[in-house]
């Protein structure tokens, strides 16, 4: 079978507010070009994110100009032109002074006001406005992020910040609404690609708070648009050929795969992705689209995408179907099936009803591993399971995509391989990425835990709990931090790999904390 793919280069319209500065809403490696090259190759800053987060004092024309009147004379200074022309972005928890006597959940509670972040003004930087006041996880990322946004919202639940909670809904709505989309984070330069579509679990998350129906029908009209971008190009297509984020199965069945709007490279990380593309033999335009994807998919990176999983140059993450993608699209076909029910749309909610169920026929089919009896993703280019076992498994579980007997088969592959000292390890493969092994991460131990729950596999839940809380309290009085991932091997260890050092605050860190301490 082949896979004919017709990707598109296609830019989403943006609807971001212009100022004195109207190339604000451009990508920056548009917006500074040559000047974007030289700082990210130079290594200017020790972290690339930091330019390209930086805000511009006066219209980049104007700067762009200084520098290519500049640049040839032998004193020039690259860094301190920078600094000229650039006001730094600030960490708001730098101010913040741990103190370890406290409890890990009094910690946190204390930390909620440093990560919180009020409604946006218009700046002349790369950041998108929002209307409405949200949190961001903390450390290098100071803005909103579409998944980590769900496992915040749980620890804002505890703390009790409902209306903040309705907030950070609304600004994903107004997103869709402006944007088409929910992107990666409210950064011109995230607005080539999405993150998981976690919006309908929040939606169903406000939904249990509130009283449900109106927030279902409050949302209705962005979770038809949310479900339209991932689903589109899925009525053109024929069975063996993809389109953006569709894919379509031998058999007739429609499943999703991560994909980007962009082939360059990115401009937070400019460096990193054209030293990959040297390092690989195929097109650039191709590598670039495929880490892009990666990076929508909130694994960047991880074996599950590499031909070669100790590779980078080998990513190949549009040519993956992924496990943990299609559950989540069950859920908001479900959710989908149950608002068009409230605004008695009764022949639409069958609609989704069906298209639910064929996902769910597709997953068994197409992801289902009999042999080792787990979930994996699906590798269109080898016509086969991919060999890379990893958490993504406990998608179906959380989502109820599973038989009960799938669901024990699941976790004896987690008992059996994953569980580590410290919680849950991410894959079994040892490579450098941070989406591998040693590393275990918040929303993989909760999506685990509370999937288990579900179909009553409540010692090894239990287990994995106790472990994880355990590290999160040892990190904690060791380091008054709360990390965004750990080691779950050596628990003696900080977490590492990947592209930036380890970050503390941190928002997805917390929010599953206060979840499962309660």
């Amino acid at each position: 079978m082949i896979f004919v793919s017709s990707c598109k280069n296609e830019q989403q319209d943006t609807a971001v507010s212009t100022t004195q500065f109207p190339d604000k809403d451009l990508n920056p490696i548009d917006r500074y070009g040559e000047l974007l090259v030289a700082v990210q190759t130079n290594h200017v800053f020790a972290d690339g994110k930091t330019f390209v987060d930086c805000e511009p004092k006066i219209p980049s024309e104007k700067i762009l100009e200084k520098y290519q009147e500049q640049k040839e004379q032998p004193d020039f200074d690259l860094e301190a032109f920078v600094l000229e022309h650039f006001t730094l972005p600030v960490t708001p928890t730098s101010g913040f002074e741990a103190d370890t006597t406290r409890t890990t959940e009094e910690h946190i509670n204390a930390l909620w006001s440093y990560l919180k972040r009020d409604a946006d003004s218009v700046e002349n930087g790369s950041r998108i406005a929002l209307p409405n006041a949200y949190i961001v996880p903390g450390g290098r990322f100071q803005e909103v992020y579409y998944w980590d946004s769900y496992f915040i919202l749980l620890g804002l639940k505890e703390a009790g910040e409902i209306d903040l909670i309705e907030n950070i809904l609304d600004n994903f709505a107004y997103q869709i609404n402006t944007i088409g989309f929910i992107p990666n984070g409210n950064r011109t330069y995230y607005l080539g690609r999405s993150q998981p579509p976690f919006f309908a679990e929040m939606v169903n998350l406000l939904a249990e708070i509130k009283e449900e129906k109106s927030v279902y029908l409050k949302y209705h009209d962005v979770l038809e648009k949310e479900y339209a971008f991932w689903m589109k190009g899925a009525q053109s297509i024929n069975p063996s050929e993809t389109e953006a984020r569709v894919v379509k199965m031998p058999d007739g069945h429609v499943l999703n795969r991560y994909f980007s709007n962009t082939q360059t490279p990115r401009a937070e990380s400019y460096f990193e992705d054209i030293t990959t593309a040297q390092e690989a033999d195929r097109d650039a335009h191709e590598v670039y689209l495929n880490i892009a994807a990666a990076c929508e998919s909130g694994w960047d990176f991880s074996s599950r995408w590499f031909a070669d999983p100790n590779k980078i140059s080998t990513i190949q993450t549009t040519q993956i179907v992924p496990v943990d993608l299609n559950a989540l699209m069950y859920n908001l076909e479900q959710t989908l099936a149950k608002v068009r029910r409230y605004a008695d749309d009764v022949e639409g909610a069958e609609q989704m009803v069906k298209a639910a169920a064929s996902r769910k026929d597709a997953i068994d089919k197409w992801l289902w591993d009999a042999t080792q009896q787990t979930y994996t993703d699906y590798d269109l280019k080898a016509e086969a399971l991919s060999p890379i076992l990893s958490l993504a498994m406990v998608y179906p579980l959380y989502f109820k995509v599973a038989s009960p007997q799938q669901a024990e088969h699941v976790a004896t592959t987690l008992e059996s391989q994953f569980l580590k000292p410290g919680g849950l390890v991410t894959s079994l493969i040892n490579n450098k990425q941070q989406w591998d092994s040693p590393n275990g991460w918040p929303p993989h131990q909760w999506l685990a835990i509370r999937g288990l729950q579900t179909y009553g596999l409540n010692d090894l839940a239990n287990e994995i709990t106790s472990r994880w809380l355990h590290l999160n309290d040892r990190v904690y009085k060791r380091t008054g931090k709360m990390l965004e991932k750990y080691n779950v091997i050596d628990t003696t260890l900080v977490a590492g790999g990947g592209e930036y050092p380890t970050q503390d605050g941190f928002g997805w860190t917390n929010g599953v904390y206060l979840d499962l301490k309660k």
